[in-house]
């Protein structure tokens, strides 16, 4: 199958090449310096810092504009406010059995790009993975995972091309798991994704200062459990208790690696805090669910002008 990754940055880069790596057709949509320099190397260079290895991934890569292929799949992994910008590109290269997989931070994008592209098979999916842009054309991984959970948000998973995306991320080093119950378990990455950048953007910690007892640690849980609650209020509560989970991912990543919401404040860019933070207290008022830990970082970030 033709897959065709919009955005080649932490996330988009490491699945790009890894389906690349694995005999897949795959072109990723990049753009300025980082495509630049891509093209220049004949690829991505992933430095894989938890162990300490680091190669030239070959792998197709140009702009929107360019791309004049039709996909069998296409990975949205962009940022969430920039959704909307990458519609009128699905909606010109999508053929009729084309599928869409947008793999976000944000909770619940793929029924809104769904929205957006009533014709076009949009699924929902997330990730399980710890990279950034370090330089262009250079890929910094700083944790050994690689895993896509994705599926129908009508449950339906016994369909061909939904079976042939599954094997072929497995077949390329990414676990991939198609679930029936993607919004649950969207909903369960989550509550690892925004605890961490919310704490780490509240408390201006890296890794190493949630990975020890302390009071950082001890809000990433506490945030953990409050969107755990709201699962439950949700109708799609957790099967488990995910706070062990959550943890064991948060110490298995390198200790200075901090979130891509933090990244983006320091940088002075736009960033994902509406999705991440402001709408669980949103979520938390709409579904009469107390979340005292986000209201009190929500407070701090307002108070910060963000």
């Amino acid at each position: 199958m033709k897959y065709v990754v919009i955005g080649a940055g932490g996330t988009g880069g490491i699945l790009g090449t890894q389906l690349a790596k694995g005999g897949n057709d795959v072109t990723l949509i990049a753009r300025g310096a980082h495509l630049a320099a891509i093209k220049e190397r004949g690829g991505l260079f992933v430095d894989r810092v938890w162990n300490g290895t680091a190669e030239t991934i070959s792998v197709k890569a140009c702009t929107m504009d360019d791309y004049q292929d039709t996909p069998d799949v296409v990975l949205v992994c962009v940022k969430g406010y920039s959704i909307a910008g990458v519609v009128p590109f699905i909606e010109r290269v999508a053929g009729p059995h084309t599928v869409v997989l947008p793999i976000l931070n944000i909770y619940g994008t793929g029924g809104k790009l769904q929205a957006m592209l009533p014709n076009v098979d949009v699924l929902d999916g997330c990730t399980y993975l710890y990279a950034e842009i370090k330089e262009p054309g250079v890929i910094l991984q700083s944790g050994p995972y690689c895993r896509i959970v994705f599926g129908p948000r009508d449950h339906n998973i016994d369909v061909p091309i939904y079976q042939q995306m599954k094997r072929d991320f497995d077949a390329s080093g990414i676990t991939g798991e198609l679930t029936a119950h993607i919004q649950r378990d969207a909903l369960q990455k989550f509550s690892y994704v925004s605890p961490v950048g919310s704490t780490g953007l509240y408390y201006n910690a890296v890794a190493a200062d949630m990975q020890k007892p302390g009071e950082a640690r001890d809000c990433f849980i506490a945030m953990v459990r409050e969107i755990s609650a709201l699962a439950d209020a949700m109708g799609c509560p957790f099967d488990h208790d995910v706070v062990p989970d959550d943890l064991a991912i948060l110490d298995g990543i390198a200790p200075t690696a901090t979130t891509s919401m933090q990244r983006d404040i320091a940088d002075g860019h736009q960033s994902e805090i509406d999705g991440l933070i402001y709408e669980v207290v949103r979520l938390g008022e709409e579904y009469h669910v107390a979340v005292p830990t986000y209201a009190k970082v929500a407070e701090e970030m307002k108070r910060r002008g963000l």
